[in-house]
């Protein structure tokens, strides 16, 4: 039989503890435990660990460095770590991720949402021209309708639900299981309301409708199967594959939503793609035809080409 990956692994460090143990040393024994697996960012998964095992909050737990363990919290901690140093992610272990500033449930099931993709969220609010206006200004308010393609734990389509508050979105994704989650963070951030969840490939279920939509966000699966071998452990076993890949070259989704884009978006409606490491140049020269204007390129702070957007031409 396989190794059991839910049985607890403990600290070669910690399980070898009888005398009380503080929150300080449990960090510390945890931290060279996670940097040992080579896990990135170990101390801050220790932190997120024992915040979650404490059920308190990152001040707390500096402010009380001398706190001491009981023998449950010791137990249950070390278990996550044992886990996480084997490869299962910090949010899988938590429930929870956050992004643009909100809390999403997050499992298996769904994408862990990454900083990359709030620029999806920038780029969405520039291009319809209320990134910099009040909140309660007309513009802000005004009756968009959106689509948010691919949607995983909904993190895009309520995020935009949050800044825009009475825009009215369509959130598709192939997964009936993501839909759930997505459907949970919905209810969690108060816009289940003006969100309608979709279970189908692209925007496939809304094909014969009349061009609405005033903008369409997508951050679709975009990496090739030929990479898979060469992503960290934490995706490449523990994330979903119809959330990661997208064809052989990871590039084979972007022509059939954007060809459905141009659809469904009324004219001088506004495309949204995040893009892969690699993808840019492919996805630009889709957007250089006859039905497309102010095609432009969003790099992130590494530099790194990361949205692709553009203009439904009129």
């Amino acid at each position: 039989m396989p190794p059991d990956r839910s049985m607890p692994h403990q600290s070669p460090i910690s399980s070898q503890r009888s005398s009380p143990l503080d929150l300080r040393t449990a960090l510390r024994d945890a931290i060279a435990q996670l940097e040992h697996a080579n896990v990135p960012s170990a101390a801050l998964a220790a932190e997120l660990l024992l915040m979650h095992t404490l059920g308190q909050d990152r001040a707390w737990l500096y402010a009380h460095p001398e706190h001491e363990l009981d023998s449950a919290a010791r137990e249950k901690y070390f278990a996550l770590i044992g886990r996480r140093a084997r490869g299962v992610p910090t949010q899988h272990l938590t429930g929870h991720q956050e992004f643009w500033g909100l809390d999403f449930e997050v499992t298996p099931d769904v994408l862990i949402p990454r900083p990359e993709t709030e620029h999806v969220i920038e780029v969405s609010l520039e291009r319809l021209g209320v990134s910099a206006e009040r909140a309660d200004s007309p513009r802000r308010r005004a009756a968009y309708r959106i689509a948010d393609v691919g949607t995983g734990s909904g993190c895009i389509a309520i995020a935009l639900a949050h800044e825009l508050p009475v825009a009215q979105i369509v959130a598709t994704d192939v997964s009936a299981a993501a839909l759930e989650i997505a459907r949970r963070n919905a209810a969690r951030h108060n816009v289940a309301t003006r969100i309608e969840f979709i279970e189908c490939n692209l925007l496939d279920a809304l094909l014969r409708q009349s061009p609405h939509f005033d903008l369409i966000a997508s951050n679709p699966p975009y990496i090739g199967r030929r990479e898979a071998a060469t992503l960290p452990r934490e995706v490449r076993e523990h994330e979903p594959d119809s959330a990661l890949y997208g064809g052989e070259t990871g590039t084979e989704l972007y022509a059939p939503l954007i060809a459905q884009a141009a659809q469904l978006l009324k004219p001088g409606g506004f495309l949204v793609l995040e893009l892969g490491h690699n993808s840019a140049e492919c996805v630009a020269s889709l957007l250089r035809t006859h039905e497309w204007t102010d095609v432009a390129l969003t790099k992130d702070l590494a530099g790194i080409a990361r949205v692709a957007s553009a203009r439904r031409l009129q």
